[in-house]
């Protein structure tokens, strides 16, 4: 999305949540209802009840004329009179008037209270490296159900329900190709031409990464490969303070540094922090503190940043995810990128509890542990069930899916997704805040139009058509599907057409708390599904299932181009037809492949720098 961000994939944070669909943070959170976050003081009444509570006060003014008859103004009462019943009931006026007063002082701080409430609750501008793993509800009005394609709906519901008892003959729940398991990691493997660290340092590299979780993970690794090429030591990678999580969390509260450290002692130097002699230094008086071009060379890091290296023994790159080029690379160094990810970062102990938690809430039968599971959950990995716990007790596989259907990727992407004028106002409105850039340019150019954008393939999938993909590949209603992310734009009006299909939908929110790893949930299920293959979240997931998988982690990546112009027939296009062309679709997409020139090894690692063939 250029210099303004795609959405990005959840850190895995400690931290509580309870609701069940998120999309932005610093956002008002609710489960169920939602509800436009306004600058409207009334809004402060309205939630305390206010309405009703106006209406007391009225009732009460009414009440005090109904019981002093002569408080009813009338012709020909005398002044005497007025003044023997105002010293009667001096002193019930007198409280009347304080009582009155009271109820006016109170509301009027409720409404202030209730007003700042909304106004910090209001959507604050995102940075652009920050849009993938927000885990906070967005409210929104609650919204009649959003439907765009009824007919297929129908259909898809109708013949789910045939199925349902039947064994279907294709069955997407294993890897389709063969091929797939005979590739075998190997990226700790040593070759004869890999070059040993070197007897002298050149100097100091530091970074301090940003974004999401699986972008300071990109960062992490391509810091390591940096490092390497530039004779350098690394100083342990530092993660920048976000505002939009408001999360001060350092590598070590993420990741095992001691780990880190062992594992890539025999590749290049890594210490934690900078020796004292160093520490004084003004990096940035210095011209050390370096932004890097996205997708840079490596002969851009020789010419440009190692005289500075070794000139001022200290450079200090800031941001750094996709800050190095795939293509071309050593193999040295591709293969040490590679080591870094699946082998060096190991989550913390306690991520792991928490995750494993997590997993045996959704499964409750478990054959042996994969290699995949021992990798991210270490010795918390479940282990096999007791005979007992058969699978009647409960689902023994789940399908992870990652929607990513996001108020910003929405909003972004200009498409159209059905709703009507409410939400193309309301969208407007977001990318005038948020997307300044993109609206400049289309104020200097003609924008393509929403249909032209959905033929293209350019728009994020919704969740119902993520649902009519799952339907048309056989998977059955009972299935368990677990939400990664959980912040759906719309939400329950545009969750409601998926769970009709499929009830049994989960997320980390409903399961646990948001303590728990989308990252584990989504590497360690039985099925992945994408629905936007440039995620950052998706893109190292499926990289882990491939690596460790050993051909039994099947993925999902629908083709949104070729799923555009299916559904495009979605009026008279028949049920047999629209399954044969969606599982063609999928089935080319599981096709086993090298790794291409340019594309990432974080989530194609079939290579030769990564993975062998047996």
């Amino acid at each position: 999305m250029g210099k303004q961000g795609s959405p990005r994939c959840a850190r895995p944070i400690l931290q509580n949540t309870n609701s069940l669909f998120s999309t932005k943070d610093y956002h008002i959170r609710s489960s169920s209802v939602f509800l436009r976050a306004s600058t409207d003081p009334s809004i402060g009444r309205r939630i305390l009840g206010g309405d009703n509570y106006w209406n007391s006060k009225v009732v009460l003014l009414h009440g005090l004329k109904d019981n002093s008859g002569k408080f009813t103004p009338c012709k020909g009462v005398y002044v005497g009179k007025k003044h023997t019943w105002l010293r009667r009931n001096v002193k019930p006026i007198a409280f009347m008037l304080v009582l009155m007063a009271f109820l006016f002082l109170l509301d009027s701080l409720m409404v202030s209270i209730f007003g700042s409430i909304n106004l910090q609750g209001s959507s604050p501008t995102i940075p652009s490296d920050a849009r993938e793993d927000d885990n906070v509800v967005s409210i929104h009005e609650e919204r009649p159900t959003v439907q765009m394609y009824g007919r297929l709906l129908k259909l898809a519901s109708m013949v789910l329900a045939e199925k349902e008892f039947k064994q279907d003959s294709l069955n997407f729940w294993n890897e389709p190709y063969h091929q797939a398991s005979k590739w075998k990691p190997c990226a700790d493997k040593k070759y004869r031409t890999t070059p040993g660290k070197p007897d002298k340092s050149n100097g100091y590299i530091m970074v301090s990464a940003n974004g999401s979780l699986n972008q300071q993970r990109v960062a992490i690794c391509n810091a390591v490969a940096v490092a390497s090429l530039l004779n350098a030591t690394l100083v342990l990678p530092k993660f920048l303070y976000s505002n939009v999580w408001m999360d001060p969390s350092q590598f070590g509260d993420i990741y095992q540094e001691d780990y880190f450290l062992r594992i890539l002692k025999d590749d290049i130097d890594i210490v934690k922090e900078l020796p004292p002699h160093l520490k004084p230094l003004d990096i940035e008086a210095m011209g050390t503190l370096i932004y890097i071009v996205k997708e840079a060379k490596p002969d851009d890091y020789i010419t440009s940043v190692l005289p500075l290296l070794q000139q001022n023994r200290v450079v200090h790159f800031l941001g750094f995810s996709n800050r190095l080029g795939f293509d071309p690379l050593l193999p040295h160094l591709q293969r040490l990128r590679c080591k870094c990810n699946f082998l060096a970062l190991k989550f913390v102990l306690k991520i792991q509890k928490v995750g494993s938690l997590l997993i045996k809430r959704i499964k409750k039968y478990y054959a042996a542990p994969r290699q995949l599971d021992k990798q991210l959950l270490g010795d918390f990995a479940p282990g096999i069930s007791p005979k007992q716990h058969n699978v009647a007790r409960g689902p023994s596989r789940y399908l992870a899916l990652h929607l990513r259907f996001e108020e910003d990727m929405v909003a972004y992407s200009l498409c159209d997704f059905g709703a009507g004028d409410y939400e193309k106002k309301e969208l407007e409105a977001y990318r005038e805040v948020h997307f300044p850039l993109l609206m400049e340019r289309l104020k200097n150019s003609k924008p393509v139009s929403p249909v032209e954008l959905r033929k293209l393939g350019r728009c994020p999938l919704t969740p119902e058509e993520a649902a009519l993909v799952l339907a048309a590949l056989g998977f059955k209603p009972e299935t368990y599907i677990y939400l990664a992310g959980s912040h759906i734009y719309g939400g329950s009006s545009r969750m409601q057409p998926f769970t009709s299909l499929y009830p049994n939908l989960v997320t980390k929110e409903t399961l646990l708390t948001s303590t728990a790893l989308d990252f584990i949930a989504c590497a360690t299920s039985d099925v992945f599904a994408m629905t936007d293959s440039g995620s950052q979240l998706s893109s190292l997931v499926s990289g882990f299932r491939t690596y460790y998988g050993d051909g039994h982690a099947p993925t999902l990546r629908p083709n949104k181009k070729r799923l555009a112009a299916i559904l495009s027939e979605n009026r008279t296009i028949g049920w047999n037809t629209f399954e044969d062309r969606v599982r063609k679709m999928i089935e080319e997409g599981q096709r086993v492949q090298l790794r291409g020139s340019g594309r990432s090894i974080y989530r194609q690692p079939r290579c030769p720098e990564c993975m062998c063939r047996s």
